[in-house]
């Protein structure tokens, strides 16, 4: 068995789509990022990478390439679900916690625990998730912390 962490942060800023776990957001604001955006995912690719000791997101596609502007976050996850395999094993299980100050985002639970499931060839029961405001502290960012739990194939 091997456990992965990652965590992502952006800025949020007026006139950007937010897209959290491959799910289209309705909100004011996105983040100020380099590709989509994408946080959840973000914070999953990096806990898959370092489950097998593979590097990070931004080695792979570093926000300096400009193919990577305004990628949709699911090809990096895809990329590392990959490295995982190669090294032998699978996702079994993930428990990952979102702040977000707004909106809010219990209605988008369900459609965001079934695409991680989806991407992650996993059941909605293996995924956990967790949704928090950061009481003030952050109003303007939003924050994606994530654990894997891997198994071989």
């Amino acid at each position: 068995m091997r456990i992965g962490y990652g965590e992502d942060a952006h800025r949020l800023v007026p006139n950007r789509r937010m897209v959290l776990g491959g799910v289209a957001v309705s909100s004011e604001v996105g983040p100020l990022a380099h590709s989509d955006g994408d946080a959840l995912l973000h914070a999953i690719t990096d806990a898959l990478l370092t489950a097998v000791a593979a590097g990070d997101i931004g080695q792979l596609f570093p926000d300096t390439a400009p193919e990577n502007a305004g990628r949709d976050s699911r090809v990096f996850l895809q990329r590392a679900l990959s490295i995982v395999r190669a090294h032998g094993y699978r996702v079994a299980q993930l428990s990952a916690v979102v702040v977000l100050d707004r909106p809010k985002l219990g209605p988008y639970r369900g459609r965001i625990q079934a695409s991680l499931a989806e991407l992650l060839g996993i059941g909605p029961g293996e995924v956990g998730l967790a949704f928090k405001t950061s009481e003030g502290l952050a109003p303007e960012h939003i924050q994606a912390r994530a654990v894997v739990r891997l198994v071989p194939q």
